[in-house]
């Protein structure tokens, strides 16, 4: 048996940001069920940071997060300036406007546009009645580098004397006197704290260790990956998304673009894979939505994002499971929210004075308790 401080079940970025921060006042061990970090949702993602996600409290901690890509932008890949445009048709302009109303809140400069101006920036859109009349873009937004992010965490981790033990999923959980008591096929630990960081499993992670699950829901989510038009390099293209149903997409380098239809289907925890009729949705939509056509998809692949019932992150202890750490529900804005959540996490955990950083921009921690589930 193994006495650590802290122990972290789930090698996604939710649980590496929150350990190498929670590594710097004890001893702390990241359990990785799968052979590899960020196997299952953190390395599946499109991995953009912009504001079209989420309700208040992910925009606030978004906002957050930017300030930290900003500063890191330059190192390690870690993330790049890289615009964002959302765009409506005409029956969706009230929903552009909820969003630049929203956006405005913290990017002083997102420009609302439309006609030409949307087909400088996208040549291929569809216009006019069947497409799209404006948009919002955001040129400071950022894309993110998963793996780079991941690793940064890792690195940090290891710097303040913490482990990740891969392959090394949490068989057996229990309550022993002031300690939790996990076993691993390899190593038994003894922890303090017990970080529930476990994704689409960290409601079957409760239910192993007695505590109620909240309700989280995982949700999987299609990509595709196919060449522009000929001869056409997008690289400058701004990760372009609707404000209603539709697609999204985005530049992979100068001749590849990745694709999704925003499909949320209910499912299990699992390996997720594509289903062909998302795949055919995919290019469906983009196709219906652009002037280009779709003739090859070179790869395709599928996620899961993991919402709480209220669609907010989880940080906070469990009722009645004293130690017993909840930190989930981070949807598909985990990445993008990863230093503010992070942050968020080490001083309800710790009972650490409330970081300045996040309270300037509003957020408070109250807005993270699990205790809203309890009814």
């Amino acid at each position: 048996m193994r006495d650590i401080d802290t122990l972290v079940i789930g090698g996604g970025i939710a649980g590496l940001s929150a350990a190498a921060r929670l590594a710097r006042h004890g001893s702390t061990v990241v359990l990785e069920a799968e052979d590899a970090v960020g196997f299952h949702s953190s390395g599946r993602s499109a991995t953009f940071c912009h504001f079209g996600i989420g309700g208040d409290l992910v925009r606030k901690l978004t906002a957050m997060s930017r300030e930290v890509f900003a500063r890191a932008s330059g190192e390690a890949r870690v993330a790049r300036t890289h615009p964002a445009l959302f765009i409506a048709r005409a029956d969706e302009e009230e929903r552009l406007d909820a969003l630049a109303r929203a956006t405005a809140l913290h990017v002083s400069d997102a420009e609302r546009i439309a006609g030409d101006d949307l087909t400088a920036i996208v040549p291929v859109l569809r216009r006019g009645s069947d497409g799209f009349v404006a948009g919002l873009l955001d040129r400071r937004a950022f894309k993110l580098d998963s793996d780079a992010l991941l690793q940064t965490n890792i690195r940090e981790l290891r710097a303040a004397g913490g482990e990740v033990a891969l392959a090394s999923p949490a068989e057996a959980i229990r309550r022993e006197g002031e300690r939790w008591i996990v076993d691993t096929r390899g190593e038994s630990y003894s922890a303090h704290y017990l970080v529930n960081a476990a994704g689409a499993w960290a409601d079957e992670i409760a239910i192993r260790a007695g505590v109620a699950p909240l309700g989280l829901r995982p949700l999987r989510r299609t990509i595709i990956q196919f060449e522009p038009p000929e001869g056409v390099d997008v690289s400058a293209w701004p990760f372009t998304k609707t404000v209603g149903e539709g697609f999204y997409f985005l530049p992979e380098g100068p001749a590849r673009l990745l694709a999704s239809p925003m499909d949320e289907t209910p499912t299990d925890p699992c390996d997720a894979q594509p289903e062909e009729e998302d795949i055919a949705l995919a290019a469906w939509r983009v196709e219906q939505g652009t002037t280009m056509t779709i003739r090859h998809i070179e790869h395709k692949w599928s996620g899961l994002r993991t919402f709480a019932p209220d669609n907010a992150p989880v940080a906070g202890f469990a009722p009645g499971a004293p130690g017993f750490f909840w930190l989930a529900g981070q949807g598909g804005f985990g990445l993008q929210t990863s230093p503010a959540m992070a942050m968020a996490a080490e001083a309800l955990m710790l009972g650490l004075a409330w970081p300045e950083e996040l309270a300037a921009f509003g957020i408070s921690p109250e807005e993270f308790s699990p205790n809203r589930f309890a009814a």
